[in-house]
């Protein structure tokens, strides 16, 4: 790794070629009343029958971004901001979604919830995951507590992984080199390096996929100092996937996976060191093993998603910690349909998370559901849900939704009028109750509560318009001054989210976002009041794509820990670049991208690095 290569003079040419156009549209027609949602009800619903906006990436928006991960991606959609995700590789990530933070998002992979219970938010990390074994990935923004759980208070992010071949034997190679510079130093020298490979397929009723995936960036320092060291990180990637179709009414899928992530790091805050560059690492290693078994029969079905994680995790630095955390989750669900009218699903949740700091500590929930899903033949559709969550430690609390909408046709396609009323219960996590630093066993649980209204119009003709007003209350909002402790007083963020994409002509897409959040009273770090993303695609033929980004983020505010005074962070805008090829019978892709093309100079974190402009090349091979 200590060779580097300058790969810009090879990228001067593909990038030549991209123009104006842009980055991650799917520009193969666009039937919205066709398309399939899943998140929001667990159901397979048109989106018109759909109370939420819910935000969809397809494979092919994955294939048209390959070289990114799964944080920028998912930092381009509306009402999100992942921050870290422009700093050094190694940044932890914040999520911030309708003024929230990582506490209040729930990740599932597979349909099963996955967190790591020594963290202080108990949330899971993203920089775990290589995106090159996701096949889609939907969004739910809002309270989704009474089909999810604990935590999902502002988000879902519900992960699906890479599905097997239906040849006998097939096999994906993935290879890709980059730069990773900031602003004052563009050397274009190969320091990023990704590469993944995949063998799967299907013989009779047995599936199987195996994959392994690496990435290695350097050539950064985490924090901005006068000749620092550069922060190295790597990450490997290991899944397994098998699937067996015992008959027509029964199948089992079984998974496992090993991710090891080890970063260099630089002490936090940087100023209380000098020159604020330290040695420090961090790793994390985490195993999951996990069991779905399915049985089929008239108008429903019932499944177990089960499963067990364990993760190791360790801070070398002046504060050196070690963690080791284990989950156990197993969610039994029974989906009936009714008719074409009226789905249920009642299942019975349960969640066993422990964790070691100087002892060991754990908690359970156990959390019967049920929620049911109306959908008229005159345009009403009415989702609604109660669950009852039971805390080993904090006793049951009722959570509940009701998300009403109604569809006019119309042009093609549809108006749809929707709107949500939701609880959230979000116990504190082991970390804040019993860990390292600032811990409380006093804490009380938070409550949100969050109210939605908006408006979706849609038609055939690829045109797609969405605008949303939100309102979220936070009672006992968990908050660390000397240590943690609740909030004495109430919380309230409220924010407007506008969606359009619209197919320009045949093969020429645009699509773009806006969000704005706002707190009525106290401060939020780090969460920009206003954000836009903006992207155009083109399809030059079927073998030819390219596209242009443009991300737009407005000021916010952050810690100054050389003053401990709070200090507003200027608005920036980033504009990145992409093209593809595909070549041999469309077998062999090759693609090169360019990412803050105007080399804006921004910051993230006050006293860390962003990264510059940066140019990267690879290939993708499917045999």
């Amino acid at each position: 790794m200590n060779k580097k290569t300058n790969v810009f003079g090879v990228l001067c040419f593909g990038i030549s070629m991209v123009g104006f156009a842009q980055q991650q549209t799917d520009s193969t027609t666009v039937e919205q009343l066709d398309e399939v949602v899943i998140t929001d009800s667990r159901f397979n619903l048109k989106r018109e029958h759909s109370g939420k906006t819910v935000i969809k990436i397809s494979q092919k928006e994955i294939e048209n971004n390959q070289g990114r991960t799964v944080s920028e991606l998912i930092n381009t959609k509306s009402g999100i901001e992942i921050n870290g995700s422009r700093s050094a590789e190694g940044q932890n990530l914040g999520y911030y979604v309708r003024g929230g933070n990582n506490r209040q998002v729930l990740v599932l992979i597979d349909g099963i919830q996955v967190n790591d219970p020594s963290l202080v938010s108990n949330e899971f990390d993203l920089r775990l995951l290589d995106v090159n074994t996701i096949e889609s990935i939907e969004i739910i923004k809002g309270a989704a507590s009474t089909l999810y759980g604990n935590a999902a208070a502002t988000a879902v992010i519900s992960i699906t992984t890479k599905k097997s071949s239906r040849e006998k034997v097939a096999a994906n190679f993935l290879s890709v080199v980059g730069t990773n510079q900031s602003q004052d130093d563009l050397n274009y020298y190969g320091s990023s390096f990704t590469n993944s490979v995949s063998v799967n397929g299907s013989v009779d009723k047995f599936s199987y996929l195996a994959s392994f995936g690496n990435r290695f960036v350097d050539g950064l320092s985490a924090t901005k100092s006068e000749n620092a060291e550069k922060d190295a990180f790597s990450r490997f990637n290991t899944n397994l996937k098998l699937g067996y179709e015992f008959s027509d009414a029964f199948e089992m899928t079984a998974f496992a996976s090993y991710d090891k992530l080890k970063t260099d790091i630089d002490g936090f805050p940087p100023p209380t060191y000098a020159p604020g560059d330290t040695f420090d690492e961090y790793l994390s290693n985490q195993t999951r093993f996990a069991i779905a078994p399915k049985f089929k029969y008239n108008n429903g079905s019932f499944q177990i998603n089960a499963a067990y994680s364990k993760i190791d995790r360790e801070t070398i630095s002046s504060f050196s910690t070690t963690n080791e955390a284990e989950s156990y989750v197993v969610d039994a669900f029974n989906k009936y349909v009714f008719n074409e009218s009226f789905y249920t699903i009642v299942g019975v949740n349960h969640a066993d998370y422990k964790s070691l700091f100087a002892t060991n500590e754990s908690y359970t929930n156990t959390d019967p559901y049920l929620n049911v899903v109306y959908v008229s033949d005159f345009g009403l559709n009415l989702n609604a849900g109660a669950r009852l969550n039971n805390h080993s430690e904090y006793g049951s609390h009722l959570v509940y939704s009701l998300n009403p909408s109604y569809s006019v046709p119309v042009d093609a396609g549809y108006i749809k009028l929707l709107g949500s009323y939701a609880t959230s219960f979000i116990a504190p996590n082991l970390s804040q109750l019993f860990g390292y630093f600032g811990a409380n066993p006093d804490l009380e649980p938070e409550d949100n509560r969050t109210i939605e209204g908006g408006l979706e119009f849609s038609n055939k003709k690829g045109l797609r318009l969405n605008g949303l007003y939100f309102n979220r209350k936070e009672e006992n909002t968990i908050i660390y001054t000397t240590g943690y402790t609740n909030a004495t007083t109430d919380a309230t963020v409220h924010g407007v989210e506008v969606e359009a994409e619209v197919k320009i002509i045949d093969n020429l897409a645009f699509n773009a976002n806006y969000t704005f959040t706002e707190l009525k009273e106290g401060t939020r770090l780090r969460l920009p009041k206003h954000k836009a993303n903006a992207g155009l695609g083109y399809n030059f033929s079927n073998k030819s794509f390219a596209s242009v980004n443009y991300q737009f983020v407005g000021e916010r505010l952050d810690t100054d820990f050389s003053t401990y005074q709070n200090a507003e962070l200027k608005s920036y805008s980033l504009i990145d670049l992409y093209f593809s090829q595909k070549l041999i019978n469309n077998k062999l892709k090759l693609f090169a991208s360019v990412t803050n093309l105007l080399n804006e100079d921004y910051v993230e974190i006050i006293g860390f690095t962003t990264k510059g402009r940066n140019v990267s090349l690879g290939l993708h091979l499917a045999l």
